[in-house]
């Protein structure tokens, strides 16, 4: 796997990981096309520390109110604001966590990952994105989310554990549904990936500890995670602003045709 390559995944891991098109889709996509193999231990440990950096930075506030929080839980004070937004979060992280789990100590994690199964789940999930974005009132916003909210998108987001559905599509989809406005949804979404990537980038440092350490390239890491930082932090500025005027058709449009191409290579 060259450098160039190695550098153009981690810029579409960037730009794709926290909008609606499933970065996972992408990626596996672009194996196929360049005839690459999947990408390496080393690429998707910096590309994830990389995006989780990014997520942490742009939402600098939220994190340190659910950090608030693990203080006022410790010292019981359970109904503080802080407290109550980090119960939110634990609660809404909890189902993706138990199905993840599952699927991998059965195996299915990796009977489910073929090219055929992104492509539906492109089209599909768009889809369902289209019906959340035009149904109903969308007059909620993000401090009315209840433990109720919080389970319910923890689901949409265990839903996402399917390549190509998008973790941000689905939860995004799920608070839509509950008649969140379409930003607050973008900011609930973005919000609950934080500790589903610091957890997904914490089991992939240990494989790499574990099984590949030796071959670990510095330079490619670094280079990895500079350029999916600086990418992800990009698109959820662009993002979250284009969604304060803009509905979710371009991105619906978007996967779409994508699922239609993933299809048309699986199938011929």
């Amino acid at each position: 796997m060259g450098f160039l390559y190695i550098s153009f995944l981690a810029v579409v891991q960037g730009i794709t990981e926290f909008l609606p098109v499933s970065s996972s889709g992408h990626l596996f996509l672009m194996s196929k096309i360049f005839n690459q193999p999947d990408q390496t231990l080393q690429v998707d440990v910096a590309v994830h520390f990389g995006t989780l950096v990014a997520i942490t930075l742009f939402y600098k506030n939220d994190i340190t109110s659910l950090l608030s929080g693990i203080n006022k839980t410790i010292s019981l004070n359970f109904y503080h604001r802080d407290a109550r937004f980090l119960h939110l979060i634990i609660l809404a992280t909890l189902p993706v966590i138990c199905v993840g789990f599952v699927l991998k100590i059965t195996g299915l994690i990796y009977e489910i990952r073929s090219i055929k199964t992104i492509g539906w789940s492109m089209i599909i999930f768009g889809l369902i994105l289209f019906l959340a974005d035009k149904s109903g009132q969308k007059n909620r916003l993000k401090n009315s989310w209840s433990y109720r909210d919080a389970l319910i998108m923890g689901t949409w987001q265990a839903i996402a554990l399917i390549p190509g559905t998008s973790r941000s599509g689905t939860t995004i989809s799920g608070a839509m549904f509950l008649g969140f406005s379409r930003e607050s949804s973008v900011n609930l979404s973005l919000i609950m990936s934080v500790p589903t990537i610091l957890a997904s980038s914490l089991l992939l440092l240990i494989d790499l500890i574990r099984i590949d350490f030796d071959n670990a390239d510095p330079t490619v890491l670094l280079c990895a995670s500079t350029l999916s930082f600086l990418t992800a932090m990009t698109a959820l500025f662009v993002f979250v602003r284009y969604v304060r005027v803009y509905s979710f058709t371009l991105f619906i449009i978007y996967r779409c045709l994508l699922g239609f191409l993933i299809l048309y290579l699986a199938y011929t």
